[in-house]
């Protein structure tokens, strides 16, 4: 039997007036997934509880598996274990994002323009975090390099308590009422500002007429993570096929191989085929793959309505239907479970911790199920309800 899991992440939303109260789900073009609601099983999944903060690192860490009150101690760490941050129980680590900035001074009145530099490329970033770390570290604090806009930041303190928000959550806004209350965090933020503002990087990207990098935005905050090993867990052992440190951080912790893709950018113009082909060959050597799809996520965040419906009608049409062909060519029994980790819907631009839809596919039996096509509102209709979403990983896998 193989598992295939393709995690749309954000792509669960509201209903768009201008899409005629319909979500994208609803409009997108989605043949294969529409097969797989027809024929298979539907849930609707809670996978952020109610206490907890709707996001990324919470709600895979839920799809996978893994119950987050148990296991959660923050964001960054799990992204410190993707590229090879080494924390130790002293340490505390952060989140470091390079962000847009407007002009105003002083730097309490500026609006967050834009929370990832524009998709700054990772060649541009490392360039920037490496001055920055050489002016700004410390004997307690450096800063790590990641992908695109998504950094590190690590900071051996005993202070543990942390009043912090993410960029993406204050897109558009005057960043007055959200800076950190922790004076160190704030002092370096500023000082960011100061060097990145003229830094050649930045004046190449302004006459390119991008956006520049114009400060680090810390948030994020954890300390070092434990995971039990997913095989432990579930007698399967495989890999995750992602772009984004988060989720290769906690494929490596829970000791899922993870698989880089060359040209695989967690937007919406990610390298499918690539992906697709990854994940293909993955399963022809185990039984699990874990495909993560950034593109949804990242369109609701920027507001691009058309980007987020593109992004679910070409995970469809180029990472589900041709995964599913090679399985039945190859003569596999599979299932599939496609599902967001939480919705971004456009309307508020950020994480929502509302339900989500998922669909479990059997290629052995086929359900006749009363569900026309996957989608929120029939999810919401023929769907059985998971409030602890942890455990629709027991579900798919059978175990």
């Amino acid at each position: 039997m193989k598992y295939v899991v393709v995690l749309t992440d954000g792509a669960a939303d509201y209903p768009i007036k201008a899409l005629g109260d319909k979500t994208p789900y609803e409009v997108a073009s989605t043949p294969y997934l529409d097969e797989f609601a027809r024929k298979g099983q539907l849930y609707l999944v809670k996978t952020v509880p109610d206490d907890l903060k709707p996001g990324s690192d919470v709600a895979n860490l839920s799809v996978l598996g893994y119950n987050p009150h148990s296991c959660y101690t923050g964001r960054s760490p799990l992204e410190a274990a993707s590229v090879g941050v080494a924390l130790t129980d002293d340490d505390m680590c952060f989140r470091a994002n390079l962000v847009t900035l407007s002009p105003e001074e002083p730097y309490e009145e500026k609006t967050m323009v834009d929370y990832s530099s524009g998709e700054i490329t990772s060649e541009e970033a490392k360039e920037l975090i490496t001055a920055l770390d050489k002016s700004l570290s410390t004997d307690k604090i450096s800063f790590f390099p990641g992908v695109s806009y998504r950094h590190i930041m690590r900071w051996r303190t005993d202070e543990t308590s942390f009043n912090l928000t993410p960029p993406h959550d204050i897109s558009d806004k005057v960043i007055t009422e959200y800076l950190p209350d922790n004076p160190t965090i704030l002092k370096i933020m500023k000082k960011s500002n100061e060097i990145l503002i003229n830094h050649p990087v930045n004046l190449k990207r302004i006459k390119e007429g991008k956006n520049p990098a114009t400060s680090l935005w810390i948030w994020g905050e954890g300390k070092k993570p434990d995971l039990p090993k997913f095989k432990d867990l579930y007698g399967v052992s495989g890999s995750v096929i992602s772009a984004v440190d988060l989720v290769k951080g906690i494929a490596k912790l829970a000791g899922l191989n993870s698989i880089d893709v060359e040209g695989a950018t967690g937007t919406v113009h990610t390298n499918y085929k690539g992906k697709a082909d990854a994940a293909i060959n993955a399963l022809y050597n185990s039984d699990f793959v874990y495909i993560h799809l950034e593109g949804p996520d990242e369109c609701g965040h920027q507001g691009d309505l058309p980007g987020k419906i593109s992004a679910i009608e070409q995970i469809d049409a180029k990472i589900i239907a041709p995964i599913k062909k090679a399985l039945e060519d190859s003569g596999y029994d599979y299932k599939f479970m496609v599902m967001p980790d939480h919705p971004t819907p456009i309307s508020i631009k950020t994480h929502a911790r509302d339900k989500v839809p998922c669909v479990i596919y059997d290629s052995r039996k086929c359900i006749e199920s009363k569900a026309e096509s996957f989608s929120e509102e029939q999810a919401e209709k023929y769907g059985n309800e998971f409030i602890e979403g942890y455990k629709i990983m027991e579900e798919f896998l059978g175990n």
